[in-house]
Formats: structure tokens, C-alpha cells, sequence
């Protein structure tokens, strides 16, 4: 502890004054100085620096007051004024929209996948465009026209196309599993139109008839067995010409001596034709193909 003395100052005052023995100084010296100094240069430096490449960043990405280079940010969204835009993560948007002038493209390397949400965050619908395949995944698919009226319906039921006309233009046509349902089957101008089961029978059915028409070349039915046809209530009518059927069974028997070689067609009880050769009476009882 420093040793204090008392000793009088003046005469006047009479109050003895402290004078210590040991005088200390107060502030930075020394090393200690350097340091101090060292230190805080170091941070103007860091300062500077930031302050130079937060200058450099605003300029090479054209931040402005209205958003970053053609990247305007508004109130109701985000436009692109000009060029591409190339999203490394997912992108969420409530709706996407192209410039007026310019059409909306959408690239990717490897796929592009298309997601609808509900509330729950549970994925309601989807549609992926990839290098080999296309799948949607949803409840119905509805594509309508311009005017809202309906073109092509698909639901877990039923397939439905809205069109006036559908056109297979495939080389194999059109194949059918099951039965399909048309108004008019038709083919195009100056084309066959075929109607083929390979393996199995065909059926067409109408609760008010059924027209086979060819305005400008012929029907041909062709089947490896029987060909039956079958009015329950109704009649038969060939309406023709001339009808023709080369390929009945002719008879051995009966009288001949018939120079036109004309034949007379008849008729079994069982319903079966064949021909018998015609003379001046019938020769049909003669014969025994029944």
C-alpha cells in the first residue's frame, strides 16, 4: 500500500494535501497499442471488402428496385420480361403464364412432372413427360375444345370421344377387346373397310336394324364355316338383278338330253338347295341329295 504524507500546501488554506509517492499512468501502450490498431485496420479491411463484393453481386445479378434484371417482382407475381429461366429444385406456382407474343416452353434433361395438391399436401393429380413415356395419373380426363364443348372423356368406366368423327388411321386399324358401341363405322373415300374376328365369332347387334351399304363396290361376307342368316319375324328378301350361288351341289340324277344346259334350283325339306338338271318336268323328286 502506498505510504501517504500530509504536508501543507499554503498558509492561506490550512487543509493538508494527499501527495501520493507513486505516480500511475491510464491508457493503451505499448504492444497492446499495436494490436488495438492492428486489429481494427484488419476490420476496416474486412468491411471494404464486403462492401465491394455485396457492389459486385448487385451488379452481376441486376438487382434493381423493381426485382433482379428481367425478373420483375409484382404484387399478384413474378414476371420475365426476356430470356429462360432454369429451376434446380421444385418449383411451386399457382399459375404459370407465357408472354403474350411467345409461347410457353417447359424443358428438362430427363423428365417433367406436373403435380396437383390438395389442402392435406396429398398429391390429387400428376402428369409426367419423360424420354420414353407420357403418364398422368388422375380421376377423370376431360380435354375440351375452344368453345367448352366436350372432346375426349376417360374415367375409371368409361371411355367417351365427343367428336363428330374419329379417325384410326393406323395401318392394323382399330382393335377391340370388347364390345364397342358406334352410331356409324365408316371408311374413308376410295378405302376397304373390314370388319374382322381372327379367332373368334362377330356380332353386330341393333334393336332397330342394322345397314350394310357400299355406293360404289361390293360386300363380301367370307367365314371359315357358316354363314347364317336369321330373321325370326320378318322375311329374307334379296333384292337384285341378278343372284347368283355357283357353288351348289348339282345332281347326278334326273334325265338328260338338255342341250341349253339349264338347271332347275331345288329345295330339301331341311331347307338345303341344290340344282337338278331342268327338263320338261321337274326332275327335283328324282334326285337324292336331300
Amino acid at each position: 500500500m502506498v505510504r501517504q504524507q500530509y504536508i501543507s500546501t499554503t498558509l492561506d488554506s490550512g487543509v493538508p494535501e494527499l501527495v501520493p509517492d507513486h505516480i500511475y499512468k491510464i491508457g493503451i501502450y505499448g504492444w497492446r497499442k499495436r494490436c488495438l490498431y492492428l486489429f481494427v485496420l484488419l476490420l476496416l479491411v474486412i468491411l471494404v471488402v464486403n462492401f465491394a463484393l455485396t457492389i459486385w453481386i448487385l451488379r452481376v445479378m441486376w438487382f434493381n428496385t423493381e426485382g433482379m434484371g428481367q425478373l420483375k417482382v409484382l404484387d399478384d407475381g413474378v414476371i420475365l420480361e426476356e430470356g429462360e429461366s432454369e429451376f434446380l429444385f421444385p418449383l411451386y406456382a399457382n399459375e404459370i403464364h407465357s408472354r403474350e407474343d411467345k409461347p410457353l416452353l417447359v424443358h428438362s434433361s430427363e423428365k417433367v412432372t406436373l403435380n396437383a395438391r390438395n389442402a392435406n399436401g396429398d398429391v390429387t393429380g400428376s402428369l409426367s413427360v419423360g424420354p420414353v413415356e407420357a403418364q398422368g395419373h388422375t380421376k377423370e380426363l376431360l380435354i375440351s375444345s375452344n368453345s367448352d364443348k366436350m372432346l375426349f372423356s376417360a374415367d375409371a368406366k368409361e371411355v367417351v370421344v365427343g367428336t363428330e368423327k374419329l379417325r384410326v388411321t393406323g395401318p392394323e386399324g382399330a382393335l377391340f377387346q370388347h364390345s364397342v358401341e358406334v352410331p356409324l363405322v365408316k371408311s374413308e373415300p376410295f378405302k376397304d373397310l373390314w370388319l374382322e374376328s381372327p379367332t373368334r365369332s362377330l356380332s353386330m347387334d341393333a334393336p332397330k336394324g342394322v345397314h350394310v351399304k357400299a355406293l360404289a363396290g361390293n360386300i363380301e361376307v367370307a367365314a371359315n364355316m357358316d354363314i347364317i342368316l336369321r330373321s325370326n319375324e320378318g322375311l329374307l328378301i334379296l333384292d337384285a338383278e341378278t343372284v347368283r350361288m355357283p357353288s351348289l351341289p348339282t345332281s347326278t340324277e334326273g334325265l338328260s338330253g338338255n342341250p341349253q344346259g339349264l338347271y332347275e334350283v331345288c329345295a330339301c325339306k331341311s331347307g338345303k338347295l341344290f340344282l337338278s338338271r331342268a327338263e320338261v318336268t321337274s326332275t327335283c323328286s328324282e334326285s337324292q341329295e336331300c
